[in-house]
Order: C-alpha cells, then structure tokens, then sequence
C-alpha cells in the first residue's frame, strides 16, 4: 500500500475494526504511559508513586522490589513501554482493510494482546505474592491488555475466516 493511501485510512477511514485499532492504540499508550511513570520512579528521577487511596496498592514498595529488577537486568518499566509500543505497531500497521489484505496482522495482534493479558495476570501473581502489595500503575496497564485483547477479536476473527477461505478457494481451484 502507498504511504500516502495507509495515511488517508489511518487517520480518515472510518469502520468498526479502524475505530477499535485506534482504541486499542489509545489504550497501548495509556500502558505505555504507566511504563514511563514506573521508569521514572525505578530510576531515581522521582522518588515516590503516589497511589490511590485503597490498602492493596503500595506502587512504590512494589516498584522498588527485587520482582521488579528481576528481568534481563533492568528495571521493568522500559520494558513496559517496550511492550506496549509494540502493540501499538501491530494495531497501526496496514491500512482500513488489513483482515483481507494482510490477515496476519489482525491475528498477531490478537496473539500478542492475549499474551499480554496473561503475562500481566501472572506478573500481577507475582507482584502480590513476594509483596503483599500491587502496583495502582501496572494494575492500570493489566486492565488496558484485557480491554486490548477484546476490541481485538472481531479483525482477528474475520481476518481468520478470510484467510481459511482464501486458502479454501485456493485449493478448490
């Protein structure tokens, strides 16, 4: 696809798979963002994560664990960001009618948004039980996977239905 055409449909189209990808971009970035404010916390730049008022959440504790210096030598709010800009790029890319044009976009974004569902499920697990504590900030981020994952589904499920029949037609030829 032309740039200038993927440009047109990017920010003018209009469907229902468009309006969830941008969802879906808009809560990446609300992820993202989590991941910078951990960042910013995880490495001195500010020194405390306010949190809401209810007793299960201590950011900062959580944040400053051994848990959250655990993965490839790092802190783990990079690698949030990390991740979630690579959703975003897999909902951004191809243009208005990517589940017929390039299915396997569609379907790796449905693979990765449920790869971050459960990986945060699981990290959330882990964050409780060596803390007794959660991050109000990862739990955000946990939320906007889940919301992910479903505004995926549709695309993934129609780009499936034409890539199973596209090969269907294929072999009937």
């Amino acid at each position: 696809m032309e740039p200038r055409q993927l440009s047109e449909e990017l920010r003018k189209g209009q469907s229902d798979d468009l309006t969830r990808r941008r969802l879906i971009v808009g809560l990446s970035t609300l992820g993202g963002a989590m991941g910078q404010i951990v960042t910013l916390y995880q490495t001195g730049v500010i020194s405390d994560l306010p949190d809401p008022p209810i007793p299960i959440f201590d950011s900062s504790k959580v944040d400053a664990s051994n848990y959250a210096y655990s993965r490839f030598n790092s802190p783990d709010g990079p690698l949030m960001i990390l991740n979630y800009a690579i959703t975003a790029w897999l909902a951004s890319a191809g243009g208005k009618d990517r589940a017929r044009n390039t299915p396997w976009l569609p379907i790796a974004m449905a693979g990765k948004t449920l790869m971050d569902s459960v990986l945060s499920a699981e990290l959330a697990r882990e964050e409780w039980s060596e803390n007794e504590a959660l991050c109000a900030y990862c739990q955000v981020a946990t939320l906007a996977s889940f919301a992910s994952f479903a505004l995926a589904i549709p695309e993934a499920l129609a780009a499936t239905r034409y890539w199973l029949g596209k090969r269907d037609s294929v072999k009937n030829s």
